[in-house]
C-alpha cells in the first residue's frame, strides 16, 4: 500500500465523524412520499437558496433563478403539472395514479422551487456552461439542508419541466430553460442509507 493509499483511508475514516466529506456522502433525496406535511419556515429556504447563490458560475453570469411555490400558490402548481401530464401524454397512457398523486402533494409538500436557467442576453458562455451552473447550484442546495435537521428535499424532472408548455406557463423566454422543480418538506430526522458502486471503477488515470 502506498502512502497516498494509507493518507486517502485515514482521511476515510475521518469522514465518518465530520466535515464536508462526510455532509456529501450522507447527502439524500428525500421524497415527497416521507414529508410529514409540516410546514418549514421560509427563513430555511431562504437560507438553502442563500447557498444556491454562491454555486460556481463562469464569468459570474450567475443563470440561476428560482421561483418559490407556497401556501394557496401550491394547488395551482400541481395543478398546472396536472394538465400538462394530460396534454402531453396520449390518453392510453396516462395513469390515474399520477393524477391523483399531483391532487394529494400540496398537504405533503411545504415549499417547490423551479429551477429556472436564465440565460446570460451576451452569451459570453455556451448554454452547456449555463445548465451545469444551475445543477451545481441545485446541489449546493441539497448540501445546505444538512444544516437543517428534519427539512428534506427533492430534484424533480418528471412533472413537464422540459416542455414547451411549462416554459410558457412559467413565462421564461425562448433562451431560458425549466430545469426541474425542487420539493422542500419535512421529513422524519433519522437518515436514509444509500449506496454507490466503488469509486476506482470509474477513474482512469492517464500519467503519460
Amino acid at each position: 500500500m502506498t502512502m497516498q493509499s494509507e493518507v486517502a483511508q485515514q482521511q476515510d475514516m475521518q469522514t465518518e465523524s465530520g466535515g464536508i466529506r462526510a455532509v456529501i456522502r450522507a447527502r439524500r433525496s428525500r421524497f415527497p412520499a416521507e414529508y410529514t406535511g409540516a410546514r418549514l419556515d421560509d427563513d430555511v429556504v431562504r437560507q438553502v437558496l442563500e447557498c444556491a447563490n454562491w454555486a460556481p458560475t463562469h464569468k459570474l453570469t450567475e443563470p440561476w433563478r428560482f421561483a418559490v411555490y407556497c401556501d394557496d400558490a401550491l394547488p395551482r402548481l400541481f395543478d398546472q403539472f396536472a394538465r400538462i401530464y394530460r396534454e402531453t401524454t396520449p390518453p392510453e397512457r396516462q395513469v390515474q395514479a399520477k393524477l391523483d398523486k399531483f391532487a394529494a402533494l400540496p398537504d405533503k409538500v411545504s415549499h417547490v422551487v423551479a429551477l429556472i436557467m436564465r440565460r446570460d442576453p451576451a452569451r459570453r458562455v455556451p448554454e452547456i456552461e449555463e445548465i451545469c451552473a444551475v445543477a451545481c447550484a441545485v446541489q449546493n442546495m441539497h448540501l445546505a439542508l444538512a444544516d437543517f435537521p428534519g427539512a428534506g428535499g427533492y430534484w424533480s424532472t418528471g412533472s413537464g419541466a422540459f416542455t414547451p408548455h411549462m416554459a410558457e406557463w412559467l413565462g421564461l423566454s425562448a433562451d431560458d430553460r425549466c430545469l426541474g422543480f425542487f420539493y422542500l418538506g419535512s421529513v422524519p430526522a433519522e437518515p436514509r442509507s444509500g449506496r454507490r458502486g466503488p469509486v476506482d471503477r470509474k477513474i482512469e488515470w492517464v500519467r503519460n
